[in-house]
This record gives C-alpha cells, structure tokens and sequence, in this order.
C-alpha cells in the first residue's frame, strides 16, 4: 500500500500531517488527520486558583487568546455565583467583538485567501499574505494591517494588553475606560465597519465573479451533510459572547437549544489511537464513525455552522449580507422559526467569515456608543462560596466551552475544555477524506497544487490546534525515529502505535 503524508500542513495554528494511503490501484484507501502534539492544559491546571484562569488558559494560543480569556472569566462567574454589572458584561464584548475582526481579517487574507486571490494551483511561493499583497496592491495591504491594529488597540484599553488581556476577572473587570478612549474605539469601529464591508465587495469581485471558484465552492468535493451548533440570542441571531447553543440537524430540523452549563448533556467525546485530539459529537443521536447524514451525530461549529444554526444576525448590514448569503446558496431565508435550506459547501464557510466579521464591527460601534460603557461600575465582589462552574463563547473557529470544578477554597479539582477546533475534528478528518478521494484516482499525478486542494478541505475551518490537543487520560501513542547523520531512519520506537 503506497503512503502520501502532507507534513507539516500548512496555514494554520499548531501543527499536523496528513497520511493519505492509496490501494494498489492508486485510489484512496484511506486518509488519517493527525495531531501529533498534546497540551495538558486540563491537567496542569489543576491546583491552581480559579481566579488565575483568565490569565493562565489564554496562553494555551496567541492567535485567540481572547476566547479563553472570556470563556475563562465567565466560568469563574459561574464559579463564584457573581453575575458581573451590565457594563462589566458590555466591555468584555466590546473586546470580543474588536477581538473577532483583527482574528477573521487574520484568516480571510493570510490563511484561507491566498488560495483564491492566487488561485489553488499557484506556486507555493505565491500563495501566501505576500503573493496576496502583490497582486491585490498594497492599499489593500494597509487596510488589512489597519483592521489588525484597530483591533488589538480595542484589546489593550479595555484588556490592558494587545496580546494575553488580563482584565477579566470574576464579577467583571479590573477597570473601565474613559469617554476619550470610548470616542476612539468609537472611531476606529467605524472605520472597520467600512473594511468589513469593502472586504464583502472584494469577495464578490475574486470569487462569486469566477465561475471556476463558484464551481469549487458548490461541486461535491467539499461538501458534507453534517449537524451544526452555534451560540444564538433570544431571538436565535448569532451571538458570540452570550446566549444558548443552537442544535440543526443537515435537513434545516432545529433540534433544540441548551444552556452552556447543560453541554455534558448534549456533546461527548470520542477517543482513537492514533491521535491526540479528541472526536466531540452530538450525545443524542450518537458515535457512528466517520460518517455525515442524519443519523450520525458529527456536527460542525464553524461561521457557516453559526450562520446555519440562527434564524438571521443581530445588525442591520449583517442581516442584509445574510440574507444575501442563504439566496445566493441556501434557497432563501423563511419567516421566523421556519425551517430554511441550510448550506453544506465548506468552502462557502470563507464567505460566512465575512458577514461575522461585519457583524463583529457593527457590534463594536453598538457597544461603543452605550451610555452604560464608561460607567465605574464595571466589578461585583464575589461573596458566595466556589463549587463549579461553565463558561461559554463563540470562537472564531467554534463554540468553546470551559468547565471548572472547584474546593471550597477556589482551588481547582478539575478541567474539562472543548475548544472550538477540537468540535471540528470528525467534519474535518471527513472533508480531508472525501477531497483525497476526489482528487487522488489511478493515473492521477499526485502535483503540490493537487495536495493543496486537499489542505484546502481543512483550511476552510481556520484550525487551530495548538489550543484543541487533549487527551482523555490513559496510554499516549508515541513514535521515536532515530535517523543518522544523513538523516536517514535507522530505526523507529513505537508504543501504543
């Protein structure tokens, strides 16, 4: 049996292979996704203060940190049975918000574009933030740098660092911020409302404009029946920092909503051998394997997840460019509870991106220009006794999810994470699978152009697997290759291979 491995992959956070095996035909037998990395952040913070959890879990990444902090500081809320003040509640997702549109800028034109902008079968010289650059221009350049700086400017006033805030603790924040600084947030929120929706426009004009990457985006390759979950409001519109988790099954049934604090009942988690990652899916319909369709409980959390999982968004443009989206892909958008014709095509997900990140902005002017915003009321003092607690938020690449349990001292006694990649892994072991396939048949010249449409299937998803590798406690897989001074293997050390 031949072996293809795509390692390192490529245009993401953390690291990982892909291992394609092909039959003696030269078709695809199989494929394996694997994460060849563990973080113990389950294990290693235990023992220490709850309180610390803002601060210690957003190292787990530099490319989010902001999501743990806040899925962080709203289960020490839980922890500590404190609800925040409103503007405690309204600065931290003014944050989140500034926060979504430097981390969906990031992907759109450094990760997931250069794909589109260069086109998928580039050198792989070009295809990238420089090749993007040069082609486009570098006024375009500036704005995407400016989007960055506008938002990691919002971080540090209200999370007293660009990179790692450490303001959120439990019952609120550590301070507020001036109505001079409200009137620059204010400005610069502006400004990216106009970038988001430029950014729109330059979407229309490099892919909905060329037939060949609308074919890409609708054909079967990257596209698989799956359940999806998103955070949605009382009205069921997307919402990143606070709500209930919506349930939608692959034919548009809503299946429910849940509290954050009721995930356990709703999501497991499934282990195999040749990974650290852990498989999460859908509790009430079940561990099928590596299947999509109704009846296997993979569910995806992703932009075009959340944008399936809600019934519109929560701004004025947003809803404009949803309504857009779901004409254009999904057959319409019915009236309110309605069943609609939810979008399967992966790809689409690089589209979904954009509306939530002009969502993102218009939120951060909302928040901006509340009155509540500069009041001094930004922390209730805990005074109840920790026990357990759940926090959740929408990240850029899913819902996460953050469970404490806690002495009577704050001490933590135990950890459970579900990240927003970690949701994905089964929907993108199955895209990998399905693009190999597709792609890789007897008599095909297996190019590097080729192998990228097959990283294509997984970069729609904006991985990040630095935060998402954990492992249920028990035997870890290892594999040792000692190689010469030539680099070659002279021998290879496995255990539980």
């Amino acid at each position: 049996m031949q072996r293809i491995s795509i390692d390192p992959i490529t245009r993401l956070e953390g690291h990982g292979r892909i291992e394609i095996f092909l039959d003696e035909e030269g078709n695809v037998a199989n494929t394996y996704f694997q994460i060849p990395e563990l973080r113990g952040f389950e294990r290693f913070c235990v023992g220490r203060p709850v309180e610390e959890m803002p601060v210690l879990t957003n190292r787990i990444c530099g490319v989010c940190p902001e999501a743990h902090h806040m899925a962080a500081a709203k289960a020490a809320d839980a922890v500590y049975h404190v609800e925040p003040p409103p503007t405690a509640r309204k600065l931290r997702e003014l944050l989140y918000s500034a926060f979504y549109v430097t981390d969906h800028t990031t992907h759109f034109y450094a990760l997931g574009g250069p794909d589109f902008v260069m086109g998928p079968d580039a050198p792989v010289t070009e295809r990238n933030i420089l090749g993007v650059i040069r082609k486009v221009g570098l006024e375009i350049g500036s704005k995407v740098i400016q989007a960055r700086q506008y938002g990691h400017a919002v971080v540090e006033m209200i999370g007293g660092r660009q990179v790692h805030p450490c303001t959120a603790i439990p019952g609120g924040l550590t301070k507020g911020i001036t109505e001079e600084q409200r009137q620059e947030i204010e400005r610069m929120g502006r400004w990216a409302i106009e970038f988001a929706q430029f950014s729109l426009k330059l979407f229309d004009d490099i892919v909905m404009s060329n037939q060949g990457y609308v074919d890409l985006i609708l054909g079967d390759v990257y596209t698989h029946q799956t359940y999806y979950i998103g955070m949605v409001d009382e009205q069921r519109r997307v919402n990143f920092y606070d709500g209930h988790i919506s349930v939608v099954a692959p034919d548009g049934e809503r299946v429910g909503t849940f509290a954050p604090q009721d995930y356990r009942e709703w999501i497991s988690e499934h282990v195999e051998p040749w990974t650290y990652l852990k498989f999460p899916y859908l509790k009430k319909v079940g561990w099928k394997g590596f299947v999509d369709g109704k009846t296997s409980g993979i569910y995806c959390a992703t932009p075009l997840s959340r944008l399936n999982a809600a019934e519109g968004m929560a701004t004025p443009r947003a809803q404009e460019a949803y309504e857009r989206f779901y004409a254009t892909l999904g057959g319409g958008v019915g009236g309110q509870g309605a069943v609609k014709q939810v979008v399967h095509n992966r790809l689409a997900t690089h589209w979904a991106r954009l509306i939530e990140l002009l969502y993102a902005a218009e939120r951060w002017v909302e928040l901006a220009t509340d009155p509540e915003v500069t009041s001094p009321k930004f922390h209730a003092v805990p005074t109840e006794i920790p026990t357990e607690g759940v926090g959740c938020v929408e990240a850029p690449r899913g819902t996460l999810t953050h469970h404490y349990w806690t002495d009577e001292r704050g001490i933590l006694t135990g950890v459970n994470l579900i990240v927003g990649t970690t949701n994905n892994y089964a929907p993108i072991s199955l895209s990998v699978k399905k693009a190999a396939q597709s792609l890789i048949q007897k008599g095909v010249v297996v190019s590097e152009g080729l192998l990228n449409r097959v990283e294509m299937a997984f970069r729609a998803y904006d991985p990040c697997f630095g935060c998402a590798t954990h492992s249920l406690p028990g035997q870890m897989p290892l594999e040792v290759i000692i190689r010469d001074a030539e680099g070659k293997s002279v021998e290879v050390l496995r255990q539980y291979c």
